[in-house]
């Protein structure tokens, strides 16, 4: 087999595999034989770079950086709705486009379909191959965002995927679609944000936008953003179907995502049955919707109503009730959370919103507050979508009257009196009290977890039950509990406390590493406290470690440089190692004769790991590079000898092909050592 005969084998084999995994949510082969494919096209591609072509698979991590966006002509126009409210609204469009049927009591039928709340996207493809891909813009222009719509996996890059399948598509097809962020996803990316100090999205919507509007592409591939296609703008040289419920389904027989929430209606009636069962499954699903779109099932029927306007009168928008309301913000209250990040949060006038009583609203942090001017006192909009707390969007201005109060940052924690910290760069304000009593619950819940020292018997509810009872103070107290105070406990019986006291004392032998990670210093996760302890030696020697020095170290950035020394520096964390060294915890590595096990085939090798492998987790993962006489290191760079790369690698993987550093999976690393 030639080259290209190869890479068009891979090309179409892994394309497939991306619709099953991304699409239908049916993968036919494990990530590792994934992966395996994927290295093998890589590895083609840099011996034959000619063969590189944009569709590519490869390419989806996302290409170079743009100046900015050309403007891009739809083919047609990317049209608005008009909007009912209501039941009586949707009855009322029915009647009025009878007056441009030929038989006004005409009997039709209705395609239901979810008004997603992401941002419209244009793709076009030329003989099945994406060529081009833009936003709505005015609706007639508008921009050419390409390089990033190739780095989310549920776009085909061409069509149909299934290499089996007997659908031709038209030569040329352009199709309408919304790309929006998962609910859940949004959480946890929102989450990470804050926990680095970084802005958040104020809603779904707006990090999708921004999202696809980085000139940047290897930024949009690190967004874990999908689609669902709805529509045909236009084609040639093929036959579309003309009923829109046919239409969805060739969609997704091309190899499309399509909503599994379209709904089929035979009348009217059953359509608005169907919105009022949506405002109650709103809440329920993992994508914001403002409301259902409602479109005559006999497309050609529905073209030829024409216009009123700029909407087509063939379709309508139902809209949901509002999830935004108006109320008064009261007062500020301050939360502290695990790493010390004061978030601000609005006391509210209660008011119902989405079905429930809102009393609390999230202000985000105090940047936020005062770029939006938002002041104690003030009427705010406040929403409330799906199960997402609800946040303040902004004041009404107009209705102020003079008495409203600017919202400062704390300059001491609320909670134990001490100066609170601002790194400059960052948006967040800090409490670096590692007693302060409102961060202790969580910091002990952290402690004690899996991803940290792991100690059985040991839950959330044990920590904050301990600490309202005043038997510890901080995280090392854990470590010199008495057992008959533990007995005096409502609940705890001799065996639940000799269970509890064994997982405390098997808990002294975890590795230093393990014990940095549980600290809880911020930018110090389970892979930046390995890095640490091996270039270090153990938690002295990081504790005395100069800025300079710690960003000498491969993968160690200034940001997690000053975090570092900061917190060392710290006299009440000083004391707290002082304590959890008195408790016997191990301070440096121990050999344990594990290296026997192991060889040296990696000596002198330096390895990245990235992604989620499928079978090892990090620890597991550098433990066997190690054993096997490598080091594993936290970025990639020049020095890297090996990517380790598993699902969802990210702008690690990027990097490494841009530098031409060899990308591995698992079963490849198992390999290399037998």
């Amino acid at each position: 087999m030639t080259p290209e005969e190869k890479v068009a084998k891979l090309r179409e084999e892994l394309n497939y595999h991306l619709y099953r995994y991304h699409v239908l949510d049916s993968p036919v082969i494990s990530d590792g034989e994934y992966d395996k494919l994927y290295h093998e096209l890589v590895a083609l591609e840099a011996e034959h770079p000619h063969l590189l072509t944009p569709d590519s698979p490869t390419q989806r991590a996302g290409a170079e950086p743009l100046d900015g966006f050309e403007k891009v002509e739809h083919a047609a126009p990317i049209l608005s709705l008009q909007n009912a409210f209501n039941a009586e609204d949707l009855f009322a469009w029915r009647k009025r486009i009878g007056r441009h049927l030929p038989d006004p009591d005409a009997k039709l039928d209705y395609v239901v379909e979810p008004k997603l709340d992401g941002l419209t996207v244009v793709l076009t493809y030329e003989n099945g191959l994406l060529v081009q891909g833009a936003t709505r813009g005015n609706g007639s222009v508008g921009e050419g965002i390409l390089q990033n719509l190739r780095t989310i996996p549920a776009i085909p890059q061409r069509i149909p995927v299934d290499p089996q399948s007997s659908l031709v598509p038209p030569t040329t097809a352009v199709i309408r679609g919304e790309v929006f962020f998962p609910l859940d996803k949004f959480e946890k990316f929102n989450a990470s944000r804050l926990a680095q100090g970084e802005a958040v999205y104020m809603n779904p919507r707006n990090a999708a936008a921004g999202s696809l509007r980085q000139l940047d592409s290897s930024i949009t591939a690190e967004r874990p953003l999908t689609i669902y296609c709805y529509d045909f703008i236009a084609w040639e040289g093929g036959e579309i179907p003309d009923k829109q419920w046919d239409r969805l389904e060739y969609l997704r027989q091309l190899g499309f995502p399509v909503s599994d929430d379209n709904v089929y209606g035979a009348t009217l009636q059953d359509v608005a049955n169907s919105y009022e069962d949506w405002i109650d499954k709103r809440n329920r699903i993992n994508y914001e919707v403002d409301g259902l779109v409602v479109k005559i099932n006999d497309r050609p029927l529905a073209d030829d109503l024409g216009f009123v306007g700029k909407d087509p009168r063939g379709s309508v928008a139902m809209k949901f009730p509002a999830q935004e309301k108006t109320t008064k913000l009261l007062e500020l209250q301050v939360n502290v959370g695990r790493t010390g990040i004061l978030a601000p949060n609005a006391v509210l006038e209660p008011v119902e919103l989405g079905g429930v009583i809102v009393r609390n609203a999230t202000l985000h942090n105090f940047e936020e507050i005062e770029r939006k001017d938002i002041r104690i006192g003030d009427t705010v909009i406040i929403k409330r979508a799906g199960d997402v707390i609800p946040y303040v969007i902004g004041p009404v201005v107009d209705l102020r009257n003079g008495t409203e109060t600017p919202i400062k940052p704390p300059e001491k924690c609320p909670f134990c009196d001490e100066p609170v910290v601002h790194i400059p760069g960052e948006v967040a304000v800090y409490c670096d009290n590692p007693t302060c009593p409102e961060q202790l619950v969580r910091r002990v819940e952290y402690f004690v977890g899996r991803s940290a020292m792991d100690i059985d018997n040991f839950g959330s509810q044990t920590g904050a039950l301990l600490l309202e009872q005043n038997l510890i103070e901080d995280m090392a107290d854990i470590y010199f509990l008495n057992r008959d105070e533990l007995l005096a406990l409502e609940g705890f019986k001799e065996k639940k406390v000799d269970n509890l006291l064994a997982g405390i004392e098997a808990s002294k032998q975890q590795s230093p590493d393990r014990f940095l990670t549980a600290l809880g210093i911020r930018f110090v996760g389970n892979v930046v406290a390995s890095l640490l302890i091996d270039e270090l030696g153990g938690v002295e020697q990081i504790s005395t470690a100069s800025q300079e020095t710690l960003e000498a170290i491969e993968g160690i950035g200034p940001q997690t440089a000053v975090s570092v020394v900061n917190w060392f520096q710290n006299e009440k964390n000083q004391q707290l190692v002082a304590k959890f060294k008195q408790a016997g915890l191990q301070f440096e590595p121990q050999d344990d004769g594990s290296e026997a096990e192991g060889s040296d085939i990696f000596n002198g090798l330096v390895f990245v790991i990235t992604g989620t492998l499928p079978s090892l987790s990090r620890d597991e993962a550098k433990a066997l590079i190690v054993a096997n006489g490598g080091k594993v290191t936290g970025s990639v760079s020049k020095k890297t000898n090996y990517l380790l790369a598993g699902e969802k690698a990210g702008s690690k993987l990027t990097k490494a092909e841009n530098l031409g550093v060899p990308v591995i999976s698992e079963p490849e690393l198992f390999s290399m050592i037998q």
